[in-house]
């Protein structure tokens, strides 16, 4: 099997491992994101993390964590298939000749590569999500019924092609989208090789164990959100703002209005959640693709 296929391969039970280990923290986030900034005097639709996922389960049960997922479950296979092939076709392009070590710095640029490959696929994914996602978080806040504008992924897709500028409107959030992919995987690849370089204490980590992947898999996942996390904030707010009447007229505007309203927070809302899913959902990630990466050979 080639060196394409077998990255293809392990991308995609890596993702899955991801996906099904992550959503429920993602649901959170994006609500949490999303949610409208209270009026003077207000208290917002959600106090927190916990008030969240206690609002969710009893407003939609325990399907409405994993909302939105049908759009990601149907694209994981591609998204993880392209991040983890387009970094492996980087990794042969930058080492000084077959078989050898990446270093640090390599696997930064590899995985800088990779978010460029990925961010097309993960916009239109990501706006679909969050339309999903954030059903509830938009709905007035003395409501006690859930607003339900969307059936589904299929429903979402066919709303935005026929209502907001066909193909164009599913890239709605694209500039944000690359602002959080190129960073944040060029940190991500970076941090976990520097870790398992750090475990094996040399370049040569073939003989790390699973516990260590998975130490240098979740503190990798981690770095992701630390260093591109208010770009996410802005991609959610976009991706969901109001096609016909928006609030915002694009990521800068965006970006200034959070700024100006909410301060530095605002640009932090459901960081809490987003960190307790990436380290047990990359941890995931990881481990399943090396497992399956190195059992094919």
């Amino acid at each position: 099997m080639g060196d394409v296929a077998k990255d293809l391969t392990a991308g995609t039970v890596g993702g899955a491992a991801q996906l099904i280990v992550g959503h429920p923290f993602d649901t959170i986030k994006v609500k949490l994101q999303s949610q409208p900034a209270p009026l003077p005097g207000q208290a917002p639709k959600y106090a927190g993390a916990v008030d969240a996922v206690k609002q969710t389960l009893s407003a939609e049960g325990p399907r409405g964590l994993y909302k939105g997922m049908g759009a990601p479950l149907a694209t994981v296979a591609a998204f993880n298939a392209v991040l983890f092939t387009v970094r492996g076709q980087m990794e042969g392009l930058l080492r000084s000749q077959p078989g050898a070590p990446l270093t640090v710095n390599q696997q930064v640029v590899a995985g800088a590569g990779a978010g460029v490959a990925v961010s097309f696929l993960a916009c239109p994914t990501e706006l679909i999500k969050c339309r999903l996602q954030a059903q509830s978080a938009l709905a007035s806040s003395d409501s006690a019924v859930v607003a339900v504008k969307y059936g589904g992924p299929m429903d979402v897709t066919r709303h935005v092609l026929k209502s907001e500028g066909g193909v164009r409107g599913l890239f709605k959030g694209l500039v944000p989208t690359m602002a959080r992919e190129i960073p944040g995987n060029a940190a991500m690849f970076g941090v976990y090789e520097l870790l398992k370089q750090s475990f094996a204490e040399g370049e040569d980590t073939s003989q790390l164990g699973r516990g260590s992947l998975m130490v240098a898999g979740g503190l990798a996942g981690a770095s992701f959100w630390v260093f591109v996390y208010p770009t996410d904030v802005v991609k959610s707010i976009i991706q969901v703002d109001d096609y016909k009447n928006p609030k915002f007229s694009g990521s800068i505007d965006a970006f200034r209005k959070i700024l100006a309203s909410e301060g530095i927070n605002g640009l932090y809302k459901g960081f809490g959640p987003a960190m307790a899913r990436s380290v047990p959902a990359n941890a995931a990630c990881f481990l399943a693709y090396e497992v399956t990466r190195s059992s094919m050979g």
